[in-house]
This record gives structure tokens, C-alpha cells and sequence, in this order.
């Protein structure tokens, strides 16, 4: 079957209800003929500023995954893409990775989904990174230790990180650009290789290609990253100017 507008590839694309910035990345970057198609992880705009506001965001997150997918697999897509970073990496590794793609790919009847926790690698091997990296999330801080453990079971070391803990679901998509430039600057240094930027309403993907050019270094915004890993490992190989070398370049 062809179809109108997605003629070469739907994907379906399962975000939370809050994130707002998500849609609007990955429509900069969508070539013709491939269309993104939405379902919604239902959570409340909680308190997310402690520990335990941003552990109960996750749960709801997690409980909500399956639903979604279900959703989205009416439109027949004919690839996933998981659109949240913070399900990826939230505990357990590499382990946490391949227990959420069992989930989906139970209910996707074998549809191929990519995570953010697959683009990432990729991202930084595209690169030439070889080992020292920077984080930047809207996270709590408690989340450190999780996006080290992940970090470090792909190969890389996390030399400096911010977690900025936004207070609610909802507020990480209004942060300021003039915090996005000070906090980049901030995890910035001569031993940093690149800086990745986690969180999927983080409004990072616009600024991250001006921020390669005065940093002179990769800085991998990590909605613009999955979607180019989407595409590519489904053979689409289209180049976007203007979001970040790694579209551009690989």
C-alpha cells in the first residue's frame, strides 16, 4: 500500500502528554514523504523539582507505555520511535534498554522501534567522540547516576553533567534560551569531547547547531539524534542544514 503523504516511511511516535517540544524538532527535520504520526503516555503536570515528584513522573510515564503504543499501532506505522530519553536510561543499563523494547515490541507485533538509549551511541561514534562527555537534562540531580551507569555501558565517561530540575512536566519546554546558553557553557571544558543533551521537551534541538559553531565541538540534542538514527536505519538518508552537523554530515 503507498500512501499519500508517507510514501516512504510512518513513524509512530510515543511521547508524554506534557512534552511539547518534541513535535516541533522532529517536523524541522522531516523529509518528504515520511510522516510522524503521535500517540500521547498520559501524566500529570506534578510537582517535579524533588526526588520524589520526579520518580512518581516516571512511574505514571512507565505505566502508560504500553496504552500508547496500542494507540499507535492502529495508523499501521511502519517504524517506532520512543520519544522520551528519560525511560531509557532511568536504572539498570543496557538491561532497562532491552526490557522496554520487549514491551514494545509485544504489542507492535515486530514493528522496529529505536530509543533514544540506540541513537546516542551511534551519535557519538558518528562523531569520532572517543570518550569524555558532558551531560545537560532538565532531570533531578538523583538521576546522575543512572545516565552515568548507561553512559558507561556504551563506552563513554561523563566528565561533567547539570541536571537542572525543572519543576514541572510541562515548564522544561518553556526553559530560557539564556539558561540553555549558560548551562552549556557551564558543562563545558578542554577535556569534553561533546556535549548530550537528555530530556525530550528540553528545547535544545534550534540552539544545539549555533552551539557546535561557538563551542567547536559536538553538541547532540537527543530529539534531532533519535529521529536521525530513525532515519537512517531505515535507509533514508536525507541531509537537513542548519540542525547540528550530524544531520548534516552522517
Amino acid at each position: 500500500m503507498t500512501y499519500a503523504y508517507g510514501w516512504r516511511l510512518k513513524f509512530g511516535i510515543v511521547t508524554p502528554s506534557t512534552n511539547t517540544t518534541l513535535e516541533p524538532d522532529l517536523e524541522s527535520i522531516r523529509p518528504d514523504g515520511v510522516t510522524n504520526h503521535y500517540a500521547r503516555m498520559t501524566i500529570g503536570n506534578i510537582d517535579t523539582d524533588d526526588e520524589a515528584g520526579f520518580n512518581a513522573m516516571l512511574r505514571q510515564v512507565n505505566d502508560s507505555l504500553e496504552a500508547a503504543v496500542d494507540q499507535i499501532m492502529t495508523c499501521e506505522p511502519g517504524h517506532l520511535i520512543l520519544g522520551i530519553s528519560g525511560e531509557s536510561v532511568w536504572g539498570g543499563g543496557f538491561a532497562a534498554v532491552e526490557a522496554i523494547r520487549k514491551r514494545i515490541l509485544s504489542r507492535s507485533g515486530g514493528v522496529g522501534v529505536t530509543q533514544p538509549a540506540d541513537a546516542l551511541p551511534a551519535a557519538l561514534e558518528a562523531y569520532g567522540v572517543r570518550k569524555r562527555i558532558a551531560i545537560l537534562t532538565p532531570y533531578h540531580p538523583s538521576a546522575d547516576k543512572s545516565v552515568r551507569e548507561l553512559v558507561t555501558a556504551m563506552g563513554y565517561e561523563v566528565v561533567k553533567s547539570k541536571h537542572t530540575a525543572r519543576p514541572k512536566p510541562t515548564m522544561i519546554a518553556a526553559t530560557p534560551e539564556s539558561d540553555l546558553r549558560a548551562w552549556l557553557r557551564e558543562v563545558d571544558g578542554p577535556e569534553v569531547e561533546a556535549i548530550v543533551q537528555l530530556g525530550a521537551n528540553f528545547p535544545l534541538g534550534r540552539l544545539a547547531d549555533e552551539a557546535e559553531r561557538w563551542l567547536g565541538k559536538p553538541v547532540i540534542a537527543i530529539n534531532k539524534a533519535t529521529y536521525w538514527h530513525a532515519l537512517r536505519r531505515n535507509g533514508i538518508l536525507d541531509r537537513r542544514y542548519g540542525h547540528g552537523r550530524l544531520m548534516w554530515e552522517f
